[in-house]
């Protein structure tokens, strides 16, 4: 999946920009993590104990990128 550095942007996102389309980059995993992620963070089901470390890992990860969007977008109402 080489992108071609004299091609349009496709997707474009705070720091990151893509010029190929990014759905490529999204696993059946990754997509499971994310959706497991909002459904435990919802219910406030987040017992790491009961968790892999995979999805310890992820969750924090996510809970990270959470935080920040949410900070911008303070930032950004006026």
């Amino acid at each position: 999946m080489g992108e071609d550095p004299s091609g349009p942007l496709v997707w474009a996102r705070r720091d990151v920009a893509l010029r190929t389309c990014p759905k490529p980059y999204i696993t059946a995993e990754s997509q499971t993590l994310v959706e497991e992620f909002f459904v435990r963070r919802r219910l406030r089901g987040m017992h790491f104990a009961e968790l892999s470390a995979r999805q310890v890992e992820a969750f924090v990860i996510l809970e990270r990128a959470f935080a920040a969007e949410i900070n911008h977008g303070q930032h950004n109402t006026r």
